[in-house]
């Protein structure tokens, strides 16, 4: 397996020091000495030094003024160097506070409240820690506490974080260098319409890709079954949006059987999709939602899993085994806060969707002229580009995907490919003239490699 597979255009996010200070080689070379590159054989690892950055733009150590077509890693949904969330963290940093787990204190308090606010009506309660994978983590722990089950159904093409748990549940190929893993995972198909597992298209679809995952619990016995984990869209494989009706229909099948229903919304939370969250979409309460990312905007660590009244009201007499040093650590709980505020208070949910129409009108205009480009598909502000072989659906061959990334290194836009796959993820802070310059420099890019691409 290639670990080039999971490399993003921009893979290190530079030094502490101030543009100027040293040469961005030299400080290169000292952290490439003594700190590890992720996801990246140590010596293909290809950093920048950034200094500084603004709304959807970062810049670098040489001046370069880079457009950030991916959120960093797909987290920064405020964009960079937002006020209110620099005066919330030095504001919170100030305070010098300390704080053990059962600690109370006003963020604490408060981003608990936040949360039950924004996610879907029936969840309540939260588990604060501070990433993705740790969010899935707990959420998967909690549902075999409660159901008493070991089982957990997974999608084939599917991403729950690193940890060695998580890359079991993931369908992703990260998993097979730690294969075998947490044993119970059973998989379900994916909603990818393109190439759809179940041989339909968007004019037959009766959601059969869901049906699946009925005809998976009969056969593994649900009562063998804790849970179902779900990405709200699936997003570093593909960026499948399911068809309307997909989420309630999953949702059904869970209750018919029994089974607890997660929706993972690590990647689609906080108004990336044009709604708080992707299951809004479908006007679904899951039992568990887990959260990270965008819950923080890239400013602090921070991860949660938010869970019904049912499962709240569990571990009133049951001990919650789950816990971490910096649970609901009190600069995570700042940056949770003033995140949900902001995104409140400046109507960023409402202008993702504005601007998620937007790209889909221009980024359906970029494919009409590059046959490279076989599918546009996304929502609001998340977006996958499938290259293909010109004429056919035969994924574009890896030294191509190469080149085009090269491009658009070139053209100084930041944005993730996998595979045959670009993605497309700007800021919900983006201007629509960041968005069409992004996709200028794009165009540019994917032709400067068109000439190598044959049919």
């Amino acid at each position: 397996m290639s670990d080039s597979r999971t490399q993003s255009t921009v893979i290190a996010q530079g030094a502490d020091a101030q543009p100027g200070s040293s040469s961005s080689d030299t400080w290169a070379a000292r952290q490439r000495e003594r700190v590890f590159y992720t996801w990246s054989a140590q010596n293909l690892a290809t950093p920048l030094e950034i200094v500084g950055g603004n709304g959807a733009r970062f810049e670098t150590a040489d001046g370069a003024d880079w457009l950030d077509f991916g959120s960093m890693t797909w987290n920064a949904n405020l964009g960079h160097g937002h006020p209110r969330m620099k005066a919330a963290l030095v504001a919170a940093a100030s305070r010098g506070l300390l704080a053990y787990p059962a600690s109370v204190f006003p963020d604490k308090v408060r981003a608990g409240e936040l949360l039950a606010d924004v996610t879907p009506p029936g969840l309540g309660k939260s588990f604060i820690c501070l990433s993705g994978a740790e969010a899935n983590e707990n959420a998967v722990k909690m549902a075999r506490l409660v159901t008493g089950r070991h089982k957990v159904v997974a999608r084939t093409r599917s991403y729950h974080g690193a940890t060695l748990a998580m890359l079991s549940l993931s369908g992703d190929p990260r998993r097979e260098a730690f294969e075998p893993g947490l044993p119970g995972v059973v998989r379900t198909v994916d909603p990818y319409c393109y190439r759809c597992p179940v041989g339909q298209s968007p004019r037959s679809c009766a959601h059969e890709c869901a049906d699946d995952l009925d005809a998976v619990l009969r056969r593994e016995g649900p009562d063998s079954v804790a849970a179902v984990i779900m990405e709200g869209i699936v997003g570093a494989n593909g960026v499948f949006v399911p068809p309307l009706g997909y989420w309630r229909k999953l949702r059904n099948i869970c209750d018919r059987h029994g089974v607890l229903l997660i929706a993972d919304e690590v990647l689609s939370g906080f108004g990336r999709t044009g709604r708080w969250f992707a299951v809004d979409h479908d006007g679904v309460t899951p039992d568990l939602l887990t959260m990270a990312k965008g819950l923080t905007g890239g400013y602090a660590p921070g991860g949660a899993v938010i869970v019904s009244d049912r499962i709240a009201r569990h571990f009133d007499d049951h001990v919650l085994q789950c816990g971490l040093t910096a649970y609901a650590h009190p600069l995570t709980c700042a940056a949770i806060v003033e995140t949900i505020a902001t995104i409140r208070d400046d109507g960023l949910v409402e202008r993702a969707a504005a601007l998620g129409h937007c790209l889909a009108t221009n980024l359906t205009e970029l494919a009409r002229t590059r046959p490279v480009i076989g599918e546009v598909r996304g929502i609001g502000m998340l977006w996958a580009l499938e290259l293909v072989a010109p004429g056919s659906r035969e994924p574009l061959a890896p030294d191509a995907v190469t080149r085009i990334a090269a491009g658009l290194k070139r053209h100084h836009v930041h944005l993730h490919r996998r595979d045959n796959l670009l993605y497309i993820a700007p800021p919900l802070v983006a201007t629509e003239g960041d968005l069409a310059e992004g996709l200028v420099r794009m165009g540019a890019a994917l032709d400067e490699a068109s000439t190598s691409v044959k049919p």
